[in-house]
């Protein structure tokens, strides 16, 4: 897999540019309203000490992308890239995070776009690994053409996490 997991990739309505270490309290300005990660595995990660180790992970991961609105120039939210260990057609997308307030429209779904087409000039499969009990992020990929996957020939991308359901977009799907 030849692909930067730290691109800046842009469309009519946002920007996804690599997170820097003076993102942190513009990002958490985002991430401190506890309606966004209700259901997450991680209740309170709206906390700051909860967030402050996050942003920590998301600087290692050498992955993440923030997303500004860019009309207003706006911070709101933050997405990552994660190569999947031993399999180098496919690649995830995930750790994505919203501002309440651009919910429901069309900003998750361009950011989304941006990205897997981003990922599918080098890759094959795109994966999304979504906690059973987040469906508003299940929805939200499977609005996308996500598919949940549990079929034997897919083990290798499933995530052996029993709280996860994995999704998977293949490129020649998303092409057509």
């Amino acid at each position: 897999m030849i692909l930067d997991l730290q691109p800046t990739l842009e469309n009519e309505l946002i920007i996804l540019r690599p997170i820097s270490e003076n993102d942190f309290e513009s990002l958490y300005q985002v991430a401190k309203d506890p309606l966004i990660w209700e259901q997450h595995p991680s209740k309170d990660r709206f906390r700051r000490d909860v967030y402050a180790d996050f942003f920590k992970e998301s600087m290692a991961s050498k992955g993440a992308l923030l997303i500004i609105d860019k009309a207003s120039n706006e911070v709101i939210g933050s997405t990552r890239f994660k190569p999947i260990t031993g399999v180098e057609t496919a690649i995830e997308i995930g750790w994505s995070f919203l501002s309440r307030k651009y919910w429901g429209g069309v900003f998750n779904k361009s950011m989304k776009k941006l990205m897997i087409d981003y990922a599918f000039e080098s890759i094959e499969d795109v994966i999304f690994y979504i906690g059973k009990e987040n469906t508003r992020s299940q929805k939200a990929v499977e609005k996308i053409g996500g598919i949940r996957i549990i079929e034997p020939k897919y083990q290798h991308l499933i995530k052996k996490n029993q709280n996860d359901f994995t999704y998977l977009i293949n490129k020649k799907e998303w092409k057509n």
